[in-house]
């Protein structure tokens, strides 16, 4: 073999050494929501101007958050996919009692300091009276050694000390008893909205990596394309 064929086949193999994977190429492509880089922005093929919004690497309608014909989407331009919310309210009643953010919550919702005018605050706001959201003591009746509920909100629109979330941003509540143990699963509140004004749906870490599992995992059920 001659010394200029081996010089061009080692320049070709340093070449190849030092590209980037296509998979690195590809990842680097896919567009996020500037306000949730977690979930990512995929054209949705079959309808023209509107992008699918997924937590998945892949774009799946069937287990997409919903698409939009705005970026960054706005609840007008915002189109839920049904079968998104189910999935998320499983994943949260197996899951969200173990969130370390929410138990903490918990117990300080439980201690002496407990505020009632957080506890009065909340009745109102789940009656419907509106107002800002709810922070580390978005409690429920109870409090101070005696128990009550727990909300586990949205992290787009965190709420002022004391006070708790708006009804759209309450994904649903859990039971703490005196000792500001939880108990229980959570129960979906049945008011959230995933996306509003202040934001696309928006988890703890935890939550989140829970949410990204099982979507994987239901991803894996469907048929292959």
């Amino acid at each position: 073999m001659s010394r200029v064929l081996v010089r061009s086949i080692g320049a070709t193999s340093a070449r190849l050494r030092t590209s980037p994977p296509m998979r690195t190429l590809l990842r680097s492509s896919i567009s996020t929501l500037s306000s949730n880089p977690h979930i990512k922005v995929f054209p949705d093929t079959p309808t023209p101007g509107t992008n699918l919004l997924t937590y998945l690497d892949t774009p799946t309608p069937a287990l997409s958050v919903g698409t939009t014909t705005a970026i960054p989407p706005t609840p007008a331009s915002f189109s839920e996919n049904p079968k998104f919310l189910p999935i998320l309210n499983k994943v949260l009643e197996e899951h969200a009692q173990f969130d370390p953010g929410l138990i903490a919550q918990a117990r300080a919702f439980a201690g002496p300091g407990a505020p009632s005018a957080a506890r009065h605050d909340n009745r109102k706001k789940l009656a419907g009276d509106g107002g800002a959201g709810g922070a580390s003591m978005q409690g429920g009746a109870g409090g101070a050694g005696r128990g009550g509920h727990v909300h586990l909100s949205d992290e787009r629109n965190p709420p002022d000390f004391g006070r708790i979330a708006y009804p759209e941003d309450i994904l649903g509540s859990l039971e703490v008893d005196g000792t500001g143990e939880v108990v229980g699963r959570l129960e979906p509140s049945g008011t959230y909205r995933i996306l509003t004004n202040q934001g696309i749906l928006g988890l703890s870490p935890f939550l989140r990596g829970k949410l990204v599992e099982r979507l994987k995992a239901e991803a894996a059920k469907l048929p292959a394309a």
